[in-house]
């Protein structure tokens, strides 16, 4: 697991919630070392990354506690609930995914346990990169189960691309693989399932977009959860002008509107400052047309070429001869997946893929 997180977000791990989990642990076991715990869990605690940290209090439990893998699991079931924090709890199914591999039916259980307590999703993909096959037949069914954190399991864990995890291989290259548990979850009256599903899809559109298009157009986006996920899943491509993914959400067509009052203001910032976006759209056509209005900033790039980087911004129908303001304000600040450099950057308005006007801003150094 590679960790991009802040730096702040490790403190989750931090020496107070090291003690709060020996308390917690003691009560479950009172013979349980936690003097031994807390000297191996803090052992250079102030290196280590949020995941490193997680993984950590999982190999610190297994140091100290001398019983076999099935006993240890009924203690560690009994901690889940009196745990304070949803991301904590991650160190649960890690210590499954570690030590439980040879117990492939208690872990699985263990997983589909735990996972209601925050996430199993990084654990269980160790056990599909061990036995692929099986796995994926846990999950399958895991996709039908009446859990909502179950059935979400069964869709992120298996999300070619999860972040701050590996890549599923064998997924990325066949995405139909995971079909089943899509098919199954298409319409899921949860909306945090939906969101894992959407997800999902999104991560198979880097490498198979004809795949996800050609199963989200077999749907019935009458129903409004699976027009949700299509319209979340397919955010890449749209943002790509892919005509296909825009026919889908209605809006295919040339757009005929006219762009007026474009302006980027300032027009000279310093990073750190925001920027507002505003123009209006007029209709031209005859009748109401649904509109995907989206807009690109280049941005400029330490070698001086500029690079675009396309942001959601509004869907809608405009009605015969209407007219619609629209606003947006962003914040031009260094992120840890985008550095700044100074220079001319032009921002784009696109509308149903197409850009239809543009705009600059300077960024002083």
């Amino acid at each position: 697991m590679t960790d991009q997180s802040a730096p702040a977000l490790k403190e989750i791990f931090n020496v107070e919630r090291l003690q709060h989990i020996a308390r917690e642990m003691s009560a479950v076991y009172p013979a349980f070392d936690a003097k031994g715990f807390l000297k191996h869990a803090k052992a250079g605690l102030a290196q280590l990354s949020v995941m490193q940290r997680m993984a950590r209090v999982s190999e610190s439990l297994h140091g100290v506690i001398p019983l076999e893998y099935a006993q240890t699991l009924k203690l560690l079931y009994a901690l889940a609930p009196c745990l304070n924090s949803a991301f904590v709890s991650l160190f649960l199914p890690h210590y499954v995914a570690s030590y439980g591999q040879a117990d492939f039916k208690r872990s699985m259980a263990a997983l589909k346990y735990f996972t209601s307590f925050g996430s199993a999703e990084f654990a269980i993909r160790h056990f599909l990169l061990n036995d692929f096959a099986r796995t994926l037949a846990v999950m399958q069914a895991w996709s039908l189960d009446d859990n909502e954190h179950v059935r979400r399991l069964a869709s992120e864990g298996s999300r070619p691309r999860l972040p701050w995890s590996f890549r599923l291989a064998e997924v990325q290259a066949n995405p139909e693989l995971c079909a089943s548990i899509l098919n199954n979850l298409k319409a899921d009256s949860s909306l945090y399932v939906r969101k894992s599903v959407a997800n999902h899809l999104n991560d198979i559109t880097k490498d198979h977009p004809d795949w996800v298009l050609d199963l989200i157009e077999g749907w019935n986006l009458d129903n409004p959860h699976t027009a949700w996920i299509a319209r979340h899943a397919l955010r890449s491509l749209i943002k790509q002008g892919n005509t296909r993914a825009l026919t889908i959400m209605g809006a295919g067509a040339k757009a005929d509107v006219k762009i007026q009052h474009l302006s980027v203001t300032p027009a000279v910032i310093t990073l750190g400052e925001r920027i507002t976006l505003s123009f209006s759209l007029e209709s031209t056509a005859a009748t109401a047309q649904k509109l995907v209005v989206d807009y690109a900033i280049d941005y400029v790039k330490s070698a001086g070429h500029s690079a675009a980087k396309v942001f959601k911004l509004k869907a809608f129908t405009l009605g015969a001869g209407e007219q619609q303001r629209i606003s947006r304000e962003q914040h031009i600040r260094e992120l840890t997946t985008r550095k700044h450099y100074p220079g001319k950057h032009t921002v784009h308005v696109m509308v149903n893929g197409e850009r239809l006007g543009s705009a600059d801003f300077v960024l002083r150094d």
